[in-house]
C-alpha cells in the first residue's frame, strides 16, 4: 500500500463561545479519522485553530474593559485544555490572529483583485447610533421578512430557512443595546462569484456528497451573487490593503486559517506551506457542519482556484446533534458544555458513544442519554473491557501472570475476527465508525461466549495449563479489539499497550500473536456510567441556564410599571362590568403556556387543519389540530413558538385526539395569524 500524504481540518471554533457537545460531533469524528490514517502508516497532519476575529470579540472586550487580544488569549487557554481532556490529536492548534494568516489573507485578496474578481459598490447597512458602529448580521435581530417569525438573525431565518439582506428585516433592533438602527450607505468590497460559475459547477459534484452538491447547485438557477468580504471600522481583524477603515470579514480569513496553521506547523519542521498544501500528491480534507457548506463549497474553492492554490480533495459534511431526539435546549438541560460534561463523566465514554452513532452521512445524530448510559455500560464495559479484566486478573492470580500458547478454539476465533479487520478498516476510511464498532462488538460477544462456555474459574482447579491456554486466547482477542478501537479510545489503548508491554499499536500489529510472555498487573480501563452522574450533569446545565435567564415579571409587576409610567395612582373603585363579561377568576383558570412546534403536517381530508406536534415542557409532546392550514405552510412552522391553552379538555376529532388549543387572531383579510411569544422562551413557560 502506498504511503499517503494527508491534510485534515475541522471547522475553526469561534473564540467567543464555549465548546459544547454539539461541537464535539465534528472534532471527535475528525480525530477518529486522523488517528485511523496514522495507524495505517500514512503521513496525516491534523490542524485546527481558534477563529478569533469579528465584532463579537470586540464587543466582549469592550464590556470587560480589556483588549480583544486578552479575550482570545484566555479563550485559547481554555480551549486547548478542554480539547486535551477529550484526547484530541491536533498536530497544531493555532489562532487566526497570527502573522501567517495576515500574510496569506492579503496575498489571496491581492491575487483575486489582479484577476478582476474584487468589486466595490455602495451598500445600505444598519448603523447603531448608540454603539457608534455598523451592525454585523448577527448583531441585528428582527422579524423574518418571509415567514414573520420574531427574533430572527440579521441574514437568515432558522425557522423557514430564508436568507435575506439585513436591511430587509422587519422591526430591526440592535442586539447589543436594543436601540433601533438606521440605514446608512457604505462602500464595500465583494468577491464576485458569477465568473466562477463554470468552475464551481464542475468542481462541486466531485468534492462533496451528492446531496450537498445538488442542494448547492440550486443556487445556479440564477446569477451567483458577490460575497461581501469587508467590514467597516471599528472591527477586530486584519486591515484590507489600501484602506485605513476597512477590515477583512472574519469569514474571509477564517478558512485561510487552515493554511496558516499548516504553514506554522511546517515552518517548525524546516518545511514550507508549498511542501504540503501545493504538493499534487497531498490530499486535503475538510470536516464541516451542514450549516457552513456555502462558505466551504462555493466561496472557499473559488478563492483558492483563482489565487493559485489547490482546492480541497473532499469536503466531508455532517449533521447536527440532537439530544433525546430534540434540539439541544438550555432549559431542558441538554445544551451541555464540554466543561460541564467533564465535571461529571469521562471523555472516553463520549468518544465511544459518538463512534457508535456516526455513520459518515449528513444526517443529524441523536445523543440519547439513557442509551448513552446503556451502550457504554453494556458494550464498552460489560463486553469488551470485561474480557481484559477477567482474563488478565485471573492470569496474574492463578497462572503466574504469564501467557502460554492459545487453545485451538480461541485461535480459530481469533483468525475469524482478524479476517473481518479489513472490513472494519474500510468502515473507518469512509467515516462509518458505527459499522466498525458493530464489528468489534460482535467480536466481544463471541469471545465472551467462548470464555463463559469454558468456565475458567472451574477449569483452573482441574487443569491450570488449559486455563492458561484459554486466557491467552481471551487476551489475544481483547488485544485485537483494543487495536481496532485505538482511533476511538487512544488513552484506553495506551493502557492495553502497557499491559502487554508493547510499543504503540498500528493496525499492522493486529497480525501478531502474543504468546509465551509475561503481562503486567491489570490497570483499570473503563468504569460503568452511573445514571445519577448524567442526571447531575443535566441538572447543572439547567441551573446554568436559569442563572443566565432574564428575570421574569409577574402580572403585578407589569401593572405597577404601567401605573408608574402613566404618572397616575391606581383608581380606588371600578365601574360594574357588563353582564356578558367573565370574572377575573374565570380568566385565571386558563393555563397559557409557550410551546415549540416539533413538527407540522397537513391533515388528510381537511383543507383547514394542520396536525401540530408541540413541546410544552412536559414528559411527552402534545398533538393539537389547528385550523391554520390556509395561512401557513407546514415546513415554516417547525422550530417556531406559539401560545398553547394547556388545560383545555382533550377533544376527540375524526382525525385523532386534539390535546389543547393554540392562540391565533384573524387579520384584515380573514386569515388566521398565530400569536407568538415576544422572544424565544423555554417550552412550558407559563404566561400571566
Amino acid at each position: 500500500m502506498d504511503k499517503r500524504k494527508i491534510i485534515v481540518t475541522s471547522a475553526l471554533p469561534y473564540a467567543n463561545g464555549a465548546l459544547h457537545l454539539g461541537h464535539l460531533v465534528e472534532y471527535l469524528q475528525t480525530d477518529f479519522w486522523a488517528r485511523y490514517q496514522r495507524m495505517m502508516g500514512h503521513d496525516c497532519v491534523y490542524v485546527c485553530a481558534d477563529d478569533t476575529h469579528g465584532t463579537p470579540i470586540m464587543i466582549r472586550a469592550r464590556q470587560e474593559g480589556t483588549t480583544p487580544e486578552a479575550v482570545i488569549a484566555r479563550s485559547y487557554e481554555v480551549r486547548v485544555k478542554e480539547f486535551g481532556a477529550f484526547e484530541m490529536s491536533f498536530d497544531r492548534y493555532g489562532s487566526t490572529n497570527c502573522e501567517e494568516n495576515r500574510v496569506l489573507s492579503e496575498q489571496i485578496y491581492l491575487r483575486l483583485k489582479a484577476r478582476g474578481l474584487i468589486s466595490s459598490r455602495p451598500v445600505e447597512q444598519l448603523y447603531c447610533e448608540r454603539c457608534a458602529m455598523f451592525l454585523p448580521d448577527r448583531f441585528v435581530k428582527g422579524t423574518c421578512p418571509r415567514c414573520g417569525a420574531p427574533d430572527r438573525d440579521g441574514d437568515n431565518c432558522s425557522v423557514c430557512g430564508a436568507t435575506y439582506n439585513t436591511a430587509e428585516l422587519k422591526d430591526p433592533h440592535c442586539a447589543i443595546c436594543g436601540g433601533k438602527p438606521a440605514l446608512r450607505q457604505s462602500e464595500q468590497l465583494f468577491v464576485e462569484l458569477e465568473p466562477c460559475r463554470d468552475f464551481l459547477k464542475a468542481w462541486l459534484p466531485g468534492h462533496t456528497d451528492k446531496g450537498t452538491a445538488d442542494k448547492l447547485l440550486e443556487w445556479f438557477n440564477e446569477p451567483l451573487r458577490g460575497w461581501n468580504i469587508s467590514r467597516d471600522a471599528p472591527y477586530f481583524g486584519f486591515k484590507i490593503p489600501g484602506y485605513d477603515d476597512k477590515y477583512f470579514y472574519v469569514w474571509l480569513d477564517a478558512p485561510i486559517g487552515y493554511m496558516a496553521t499548516l504553514w506554522a506547523w511546517a515552518k517548525e519542521r524546516g518545511q514550507t506551506l508549498e511542501d504540503w498544501w501545493q504538493d499534487p500528491k497531498a490530499e486535503i480534507y475538510h470536516f464541516i457542519g451542514k450549516d457552513i457548506v456555502r462558505f466551504h463549497c462555493l466561496f472557499w474553492p473559488s478563492e483558492l482556484e483563482n489565487a493559485g492554490f489547490r482546492t480541497p480533495t473532499q469536503v466531508f459534511v455532517h449533521g447536527f446533534l440532537m439530544v433525546n431526539g430534540a434540539k439541544m435546549s438550555k432549559s431542558e438541560g441538554t445544551f451541555i458544555s464540554a466543561a460541564t460534561y467533564l465535571k461529571h463523566l469521562p471523555a472516553q465514554a463520549l468518544r465511544f458513544y459518538y463512534a457508535c452513532k456516526l455513520n459518515g452521512t449528513v444526517d443529524d445524530m441523536n445523543l440519547d442519554l439513557k442509551d448513552f448510559v446503556g451502550r457504554v455500560n453494556s458494550d464498552l464495559v460489560g463486553k469488551i473491557t470485561n474480557l481484559a479484566s477477567r482474563g488478565a486478573q485471573m492470569l496474574n492470580k492463578n497462572c503466574g501472570g504469564r501467557l502460554g500458547a492459545m487453545d485451538p478454539e480461541s485461535r480459530e476465533l481469533l483468525e475469524a475476527c482478524r479476517a473481518q479487520l479489513p472490513e472494519a478498516l474500510a468502515a473507518y476510511e469512509r467515516r462509518d465508525f458505527c459499522r466498525a464498532m458493530v464489528i468489534v462488538r460482535d467480536w466481544a460477544d463471541k469471545a465472551n461466549q467462548l470464555f463463559d462456555a469454558k468456565a475458567p474459574w472451574k477449569l483452573v482447579k482441574e487443569d491450570p495449563e488449559a486455563t492458561r491456554a484459554l486466557l491467552t486466547g481471551t487476551l489475544n482477542l481483547f488485544r485485537l479489539m483494543a487495536i481496532a478501537l485505538k482511533p476511538i479510545l487512544p488513552a484506553y489503548a495506551a493502557k492495553v499497550e502497557a499491559l502487554f508491554g508493547e510499543a504503540p499499536y498500528t493496525f499492522a500489529d493486529a497480525a501478531k500473536d502474543l504468546e509465551n510472555r509475561p503481562i503486567a498487573p491489570y490497570e483499570h480501563l473503563a468504569a460503568r456510567i452511573d445514571p445519577k452522574a448524567v442526571e447531575a450533569m443535566v441538572a447543572e446545565t439547567k441551573a446554568q441556564a436559569a442563572q443566565k435567564a432574564a428575570p421574569k415579571l409577574s402580572g403585578q409587576d407589569i401593572k405597577k410599571g404601567i401605573r408608574q409610567l402613566a404618572h397616575a395612582p391606581a383608581p380606588a373603585t371600578f365601574p360594574e362590568p357588563p353582564a356578558d363579561t367573565i370574572a377575573i377568576d374565570d380568566l385565571a383558570k386558563v393555563d397559557l403556556r409557550v410551546a415549540t412546534v416539533l413538527a407540522a403536517e397537513p391533515v388528510e381530508g381537511s383543507d383547514k387543519l394542520l396536525r401540530l406536534t408541540l413541546d410544552a415542557g412536559e414528559a411527552k409532546p402534545r398533538t393539537v389540530f389547528a385550523g391554520i392550514r390556509k395561512a401557513y405552510a407546514p415546513e415554516t412552522l417547525a422550530g417556531t413558538q406559539l401560545i398553547l391553552v394547556a388545560n383545555l379538555a382533550p377533544r376527540k376529532m375524526r382525525f385523532g385526539l386534539s390535546e389543547g388549543m393554540i392562540l391565533a387572531a384573524t387579520d384584515a383579510d380573514g386569515s388566521p395569524r398565530v400569536i407568538r411569544p415576544a422572544a424565544p422562551t423555554a417550552p412550558g413557560a407559563k404566561l400571566h
